[in-house]
């Protein structure tokens, strides 16, 4: 009934307000995932060139590690690729990232993840 009562007032204008808020959001995680991506190819390219120098024997231990965490993420990122080629995707993604936060497993890589939520117990 409420839903009624607005569109019958101004159809138009409820319909113009509803697609620009649908369209700002689209942009605004698009955006997020943007830079989300961009901050991997960043990490990852340090990835490389840590590997680089590890094959000279120029890395430190601590460089390593960041380097295996970086790889740990990349693999991550290719598992969930692979269910994104299958059917229902937009459904089955979601439901196994908040399963695997369940158990205590995170399948996303660490770039996705908002800084807010690791603060968080």
């Amino acid at each position: 009934m409420r839903v009624w009562v607005y569109f019958h007032k101004a159809p138009i204008r409820v319909l113009l307000i509803s697609k620009r808020r649908n369209f700002v959001r689209l942009k605004r995680n698009m955006l997020k995932v943007k830079i989300a991506l961009a901050q991997e190819k960043i990490e990852t390219k340090q990835m490389l060139s840590i590997y680089k120098r590890y094959t000279k024997r120029q890395a430190s231990s601590d460089e390593m590690r960041v380097a295996n965490q970086q790889f740990v993420d990349i693999l991550k990122g290719l598992g969930l690729g692979v269910f994104a080629v299958l059917p229902f995707s937009p459904i089955t993604i979601p439901i196994m990232i908040k399963v695997g936060r369940m158990v205590g497993v995170e399948i996303l890589p660490s770039s996705f993840i908002d800084k807010k939520n690791n603060d968080k117990p």
